[in-house]
């Protein structure tokens, strides 16, 4: 999708964390093959530290995380030095003045912050926009396109009766 946004001008760095390149759906390979796809040449598969980013990705217009915010806050990233302040400074000095900060994520019941992000992989929009504002950003829009109203935010997100139906958050930040 965002090959096709960009076209052949722009570039699109399709980033997997090291820190999650071992687990076993091989999800490096699985970026190449789609970078290898005809038309896909703006694309380039990189994986470094979680909070290095692409060292060569300095003024990027857009940086979108998706699904994945809540990880920030799980003993397995921690462990290799990645948490969120330090991750969200990352972006915040990748990203061009004006430039974009999406964040996706599984909401979790109100006030929960981020203390079921490793049990359930769920996290208070709350929570993230507090931790997004302090490394700088504004927040600029947020949609409730992807909510869901039925889901009872106490389940696992991988629970058959839920899975690819939790209710979302969407948050757009701006870099000032």
């Amino acid at each position: 999708m965002f090959s096709d946004i960009v076209g052949p001008g722009g570039h699109v760095y399709s980033f997997v964390p090291a820190e999650l390149a071992h687990f076993k759906d091989d999800p490096i390979g699985q970026m190449r093959a789609l970078a290898k796809e005809p038309g896909r040449e703006n694309v380039e598969v990189t994986s470094t530290d979680l909070v290095a980013l692409p060292e060569d990705s300095q003024s990027l217009d857009v940086v979108w995380m998706h699904l994945f915010y809540h990880d920030l806050h799980t003993a397995l990233l921690q462990s290799r030095g990645a948490t969120p302040a330090s991750f969200n400074r990352a972006v915040y000095e990748r990203l061009k003045p004006g430039g974009f900060y999406i964040v996706v994520d599984h909401v979790a019941t109100t006030g929960m912050g981020a203390s079921i992000a490793e049990s359930l992989h769920r996290i208070d929009p709350a929570a993230v926009r507090k931790e997004v504002e302090a490394a700088g950003f504004m927040l600029d829009a947020e949609s409730t396109v992807l909510a869901n109203k039925d889901d009872p935010h106490s389940m696992k997100v991988f629970d058959p009766s839920i899975k690819g139906e939790t209710d979302r958050f969407a948050y757009r930040f701006v870099r000032l």
